[in-house]
C-alpha cells in the first residue's frame, strides 16, 4: 500500500477565527499521527481570507508541538516569495525543533497579482525564472554540497527532506534533475499527471538524498458512510473552489446539500474535471477511487487534500479512510 499523508490549506471557517483554524489544524494533525499517516503538509497562500497558512513554517512550528512522530512540512514553500538563506535558517531551526521530521516541499508559481508583488518588495517574475538556481542555492545552505560565501546558522547540516512540487512539467523536469521526491498537485491540476510523471520517471538522476524516483500524486479525499453525506460535507470546498475561480473568495462557508447540482453547466464540467483525482463517497466508493488511481499513476504516496465545514468530519475521514485502505491497493 502506498503511504497516505495529509495537505491542510488550514481553512478558516465563516462565522470562525483564525485562532480556531489554528486550533483545528492541531488537532488534524494528531489525529493523522494516531491514524497512521506519515506526513502532514500545510501549504502557502497569500491574502486569502479563507487560507490561514500563510506564515507556512510557523503553522509547522505549532503542528509540531501538537504531535510528537509524524512529519510535519510544507506543501509547499513559494521559493520566489523569500531568499533561500531566509528558508534554510527557517526549517533549520524547524528540524532543531523537530529532529528528523522536517519536510521542505518546494513551488515555483507564486500565485499572486501586482499588489502583492508590491507588498513583498519583489520582482516576482524574474524570481520564478531564478527558481532551479535558488533551489540548489537553498539545498546547499543546508547540505554544504556547493561552497557559499555565508552559512545558515541554523539549517548547515539540518536533516531536512527537501521536495519538489509541481502541476506542469517544469517542476518534473527539475525534480528528476536534482534528484528529488516529486510531488504532483492533482488535486485541482491535473492536466498534466501523466506526462509529469513519465518525465520525471523517465529523466531521474539518483542523488546523495534518493536513489530512484519517488513520486506523491495529490487527490481530494472525503470519507462518510454514504456517498449522499460526503458529497454534502465536500460541498463546503467546492464552494470554496468555484468562488475562488470566478474571482469572489472567502471563508470556507457550511455545506449544502445538493450543491453542484445547482451550478451551471461550466462549473459543472470544472468540478467533474478534477473528479479525476478526487474519492468523496462512502468507503467502498473511496477504496475503489484511491485504487485506480494509484493503478493509473503507480504513486508511492498519496497526499489527502480536502476541506470541511466541521473539522471533525475531516478527522473521522482520516481513519476511515486508514481504515478501508489497509492493505492490498496495487501500486507501490
Amino acid at each position: 500500500m502506498p503511504a497516505l499523508s495529509v495537505l491542510d490549506l488550514v481553512p478558516v471557517r465563516e462565522d470562525s477565527s483564525l485562532g480556531e483554524a489554528y486550533e483545528a489544524a492541531a488537532d488534524l494533525a494528531k489525529a493523522a499521527e494516531d491514524a497512521g499517516y506519515a506526513r502532514y503538509w500545510v501549504s502557502e497562500h497569500h491574502a486569502m481570507e479563507g487560507v490561514a497558512g500563510a506564515a507556512a513554517a510557523v503553522v509547522i512550528a505549532h503542528v509540531g508541538h501538537a504531535t510528537s512522530t509524524i512529519r510535519v512540512g510544507s506543501g509547499g514553500i513559494m521559493l520566489p516569495n523569500h531568499s533561500p538563506f531566509l528558508i534554510a535558517e527557517q526549517f533549520g531551526t524547524l528540524d532543531a525543533l523537530f529532529p528528523g521530521r522536517i519536510d521542505l516541499g518546494l513551488g515555483r508559481a507564486p500565485g499572486a497579482d501586482q499588489r502583492f508583488q508590491r507588498a513583498l518588495r519583489k520582482n516576482l517574475h524574474a524570481a520564478a525564472e531564478q527558481f532551479p538556481q535558488d533551489v540548489v542555492e537553498l539545498r546547499a545552505l543546508l547540505t554544504g554540497d556547493i561552497d557559499l560565501p555565508v552559512t545558515a546558522t541554523p539549517g548547515m547540516g539540518a536533516n531536512v527532506e527537501m521536495w519538489m512540487l509541481g502541476s506542469s512539467l517544469f517542476g518534473a523536469q527539475l525534480a528528476a534533475k536534482l534528484g528529488l521526491p516529486y510531488a504532483f498537485a492533482s488535486h485541482f491540476a491535473p492536466d498534466h499527471l501523466d506526462a509529469a510523471l513519465a518525465i520525471y520517471r523517465r529523466d531521474f538522476q539518483p542523488s546523495a538524498a534518493l536513489s530512484q524516483p519517488h513520486v506523491m500524486a495529490a487527490m481530494t479525499v472525503l470519507c462518510a458512510e454514504t456517498d449522499e453525506e460526503a458529497y454534502y460535507h465536500a460541498s463546503s470546498q467546492q464552494q470554496a473552489f468555484v468562488r475562488l475561480r470566478s474571482g469572489s473568495p472567502g471563508k470556507l462557508p457550511p455545506p449544502v446539500r445538493n450543491y453542484a447540482d445547482s451550478l451551471p453547466a461550466p462549473a459543472q464540467a470544472m468540478l467533474a474535471h478534477l473528479s479525476q483525482a478526487s474519492a468523496i463517497g462512502s468507503p467502498q466508493t473511496v477504496r475503489t477511487a484511491i485504487e485506480a488511481f494509484v493503478k493509473r499513476t503507480g504513486a508511492n504516496e498519496i497526499i489527502c487534500a480536502g476541506s470541511t465545514y466541521d473539522p471533525a468530519i475531516r478527522a473521522r475521514s482520516l481513519g476511515r479512510v486508514m481504515d478501508i485502505l489497509g492493505a492490498d491497493i496495487p501500486g507501490d
